[in-house]
């Protein structure tokens, strides 16, 4: 798909991958709408022509309103980019049920009342949905956002089945360890320090944009960035038993001395 000229609508895009995704189909030539929580934060990420709006995407009606608002303005969506999400660090048996709704609220509620309330607004197109490797392969120290996140995956690929023929299409984006501030607005407890340490094999949200633009341009069904995350996708269906006891291990605490 070209991307020049292009509608696109963007949540969660007030900063991290959002916010790179906006400066990357920008340079593209797309006509923006975003939407984040933060309206300081839009404000400073928009440029001249950018339509931005400041809005809770779990609150009653914020998706109608994303769509009506990007209509009235531009006239049509071409892509829809579902990118707002939050985890959750509670082991399944310990997580408080109100912080679980939240969480699937915002990434598979919201995701989906959004893509209802756009498509039928969208003759052709592209629907994006922003999961997760976990999403593919689930990460004992946050099973539940896991969960939300796979949720989300059969979303996106029985919507590509419902929807051939029809000029639109989907794309899965599974994200591995990106430098955002994912910790500090998910719920729950703090990550395991092994998964924090390794925070410097991350990569930067402005490459993870630029994969989703390439995908969107080559027209991908699935986008593993990096793809390196392939490989543990294939591992994980492969030997399971071995990649879930290297998950535990980087589970576990450090004993104290």
């Amino acid at each position: 798909m070209k991307i020049a000229d292009k509608v696109v609508l963007i949540t969660g895009a007030s900063d991290g991958i959002g916010a790179a995704c906006a400066s990357v189909f920008r340079a593209k030539g797309a006509r923006l709408s975003l939407c984040g929580r933060s309206e300081h934060k839009l404000s400073s990420i928009a440029a001249p022509g950018d339509l931005t709006i400041s809005a809770d995407l779990a609150a009653p009606g914020t998706p109608q309103l994303l769509v009506n608002r990007t209509l009235e303005r531009f006239g049509r969506i071409d892509i829809l980019i579902s990118n707002a999400g939050t985890g959750i660090y509670w082991p399944a048996s310990q997580s408080p049920l109100s912080e679980t709704r939240v969480m699937f609220e915002v990434n598979v509620f919201a995701p989906l009342a959004l893509i209802q309330a756009a498509l039928p607004h969208m003759r052709t197109g592209l629907i994006v949905n922003v999961g997760s490797i976990a999403g593919r392969v689930t990460l004992p120290w946050m099973p539940l956002y896991s969960a939300s996140k796979a949720a989300l995956h059969a979303i996106t690929e029985g919507l590509r089945m419902e929807l051939a023929g029809s000029g639109v299409r989907t794309m899965l984006v599974c994200p591995g360890y990106v430098l955002t501030d994912f910790h500090a607005h998910s719920l729950g407890l703090s990550p395991p320090p092994k998964v924090v340490a390794a925070k410097r094999f991350a990569i930067t949200p402005e490459r993870c944009a630029r994969d989703i633009v390439s995908g969107v341009e080559r027209d991908a069904r699935v986008v593993m960035s990096p793809r390196s995350g392939w490989l543990l996708d294939a591992l994980h269906h492969l030997m399971p038993r071995a990649v879930e006891a290297v998950l535990i291990t980087r589970n576990q605490s450090p004993k104290p001395i």
